[in-house]
């Protein structure tokens, strides 16, 4: 199909898959979750925009970085829906993410630090917990592995 078609009439799922490497089940399945929502032609056959392929890819990257469904249909929300999102559409949802990442960072980090010793779950078994969390201390702060979800044990 030439390009001029393409862009008159909009993207053919097949186009799409092509660029994305995605399977048309899975493009499907996006557009089920509300991530791309393409047009209808006079047949009934999907056709998306070019824009689609940047959500699509940008799709695949944050998943694979552990983002959900949900956040990503959040963050994509923000983006227009008449027009090809620009440099600053994008820029804001980067910023938001590069947050998240940022914090997810800093918690692998400390986990990777803390592995091998006391991360503050309450389970008493090492003999370093008895150093660093006697008598179950960190649990005055809540369940989990309190030393790696960011308090430390001299605040406890």
């Amino acid at each position: 199909m030439p390009d001029n078609t393409l862009r008159n009439r909009g993207l053919t799922i097949g186009y799409v898959a092509e660029r994305t490497g995605l399977s048309p089940s899975a493009i499907r399945f996006y557009e089920e979750e509300g991530l791309v929502r393409p047009d209808r032609n006079d047949g009934g056959h999907r056709r998306y925009a070019r824009s689609d392929i940047r959500r699509l890819s940008f799709v695949m990257i944050s998943q694979g970085l552990g983002f959900t469904i949900a956040e990503i249909r959040e963050a994509l929300a923000d983006l227009p829906e008449h027009r090809t999102p620009d440099r600053r559409d994008w820029a804001r949802i980067s910023r938001r993410f590069g947050r998240v990442l940022d914090e997810r960072i800093a918690r692998m980090q400390a986990l990777r630090a803390r592995l091998d010793g006391c991360i503050g779950c309450g389970c008493l078994s090492l003999k370093t917990c008895a150093l660093y969390n006697p008598k179950d201390k960190a649990r005055s702060r809540g369940q989990g592995p309190r030393y790696v979800m960011g308090d430390r044990s001299d605040e406890i």
